[in-house]
Parts: C-alpha cells; sequence; structure tokens
C-alpha cells in the first residue's frame, strides 16, 4: 500500500488539529490552581452537555419542536429516566431505554 505525500500531510494536519484543543486545555490547567467554585462549575459541564443533547434528541424534529403526541423517543425517555434515578446504573439504564424504545417502535 502506498501513502501518497499529501494524504500523509492530510493526516498529520488532522492530527495537530484533534490534539491542540484537548492538550492545550489539559497543559494549561495543570500549572494553574483553579479555585473551589471553578472546580465545582467544571463537574457540570458533562450533564450539561448531556442534557443539551439529549433534550435536542427528543424535542426537536427537523428543527422545529416535535410533536408530542407521536413522540416515541419522548415515552421511551420516561422509563429510561425512572431506571436512572431509581437504580443510577448506566448499564441499566441503557438496557431500559434500548428495550424501551424497541417496545414501542414495534408497537407504533
Amino acid at each position: 500500500m502506498e501513502v501518497r505525500g499529501f494524504i500523509l500531510l492530510i493526516i498529520i494536519g488532522a492530527t495537530v488539529v484533534t490534539l491542540i484543543p484537548r492538550v492545550l486545555p489539559l497543559i494549561f490547567l495543570s500549572r494553574v490552581q483553579l479555585p473551589e467554585w471553578g472546580l465545582r462549575w467544571l463537574n457540570y459541564v458533562p450533564i450539561a452537555v448531556m442534557a443539551a443533547l439529549v433534550g435536542q434528541e427528543l424535542f426537536v424534529e427537523d428543527g422545529k419542536l416535535a410533536s408530542l403526541s407521536n413522540n416515541v423517543e419522548l415515552l421511551a425517555a420516561l422509563p429510561t429516566l425512572g431506571m436512572a434515578i431509581w437504580k443510577r446504573s448506566l448499564l441499566g439504564t441503557v438496557a431500559v431505554g434500548i428495550v424501551s424504545i424497541m417496545a414501542l417502535r414495534y408497537l407504533t
């Protein structure tokens, strides 16, 4: 297999562009002592991102607010949310979500 020079440059460029936003903050933040409020704030970033992604998937369809009457994903999210709150198990939550969406899509 032959690797052409410009393809190798593209791979190297993509690697650099991918690593810079990941490595530079780690280098910077490892040398700086963040205040307590900053650390608490950073703890909420993953859940906020996940809520935004899930919320958009549940409530937006084709760039518009989705109809709640035939929203299978929203119906499947209810038992999934219940499982997440009840057991706090990622595997159990994912399993309930998959089974819920499968059953609802099969029935509708």
